[in-house]
């Protein structure tokens, strides 16, 4: 059964250094998509959907991108933000994050230049009571070697065929508080730890998906959006 889903840190604190000059005066979850940020584009999905607490992560032209968002209450939802004087990398970015979001429920994981219509609602049908749920694509041009294996729902960590990870995680609260907050790492390193101890279920997002970090990606998400909203 789904459970309901009201909080979410949007990770949002990259350089964006894969689209080189674009990024040298914004941050990249401010490149434009339909005249407007891609962020926002995420920040409205997220409301749509009933996601009411947002902690965004910032550190590259952080104050324009706190400036473009302000405190959310245009879509309805309340924005904090986790201000990182040095990178902490996707997981130490959650775990600092989730400081900041009251509550306890499921807690959505979403990188800020993922655009796509990936369904939440299934991510948290699939949640293991005591794991994570991610959500995997086909292998895109710049990421032939993959990711993760999927088998049935569970997911797993080696094996082939391989699928990308997505963007887009669903996390019990429980398996990352445990993290140590302020400390740079990988979100991929306890998800593989779940995963090697079958606690990490996924599916195969067959939808749109665009991660705007990659100017190819960037261009095709321009000429679709309006899709998502």
């Amino acid at each position: 059964m789904s459970e309901y889903i009201e909080r979410a840190v949007v990770l949002a604190a990259g350089l964006g250094s894969r689209l080189t000059w674009l990024t040298e005066d914004r941050p990249k979850a401010c490149m434009e998509v339909g005249g407007e940020p891609a962020i926002v584009h995420v920040i409205r999905r997220l409301a749509a959907h009933g996601i009411c607490d947002v902690a965004v992560n910032t550190h590259h032209h952080a104050p324009m991108l706190e400036s473009c968002l302000g405190d959310g209450a245009r879509w309805g939802v309340n924005i904090r933000y986790s201000r990182e004087e040095r990178l902490l990398d996707s997981g130490g970015g959650v775990r600092t994050a989730l400081e900041l979001l009251p509550g306890d429920g499921p807690l959505l994981v979403h990188n800020a230049d993922i655009i796509s219509d990936i369904d939440f609602g299934r991510l948290s049908a699939l949640l293991p009571p005591d794991g994570c749920a991610l959500a995997l694509v086909r292998n895109p041009p710049e990421h032939p070697q993959g990711d993760f294996v999927l088998r049935g729902r569970q997911v797993l960590p080696d094996g082939a065929p391989r699928l990308t990870f997505a963007g887009v995680s669903l996390w019990r609260q429980e398996m990352l508080l445990p993290l140590a907050a302020g400390k740079a790492f990988s979100l991929v390193h306890p998800m593989r730890v779940l995963m090697r101890e079958q606690r990490c279920c996924g599916f195969l997002h067959r939808g749109d998906w665009f991660d705007i970090g990659r100017p190819r990606s960037l261009m095709q998400a321009r000429r679709m959006v309006g899709r998502y909203d």
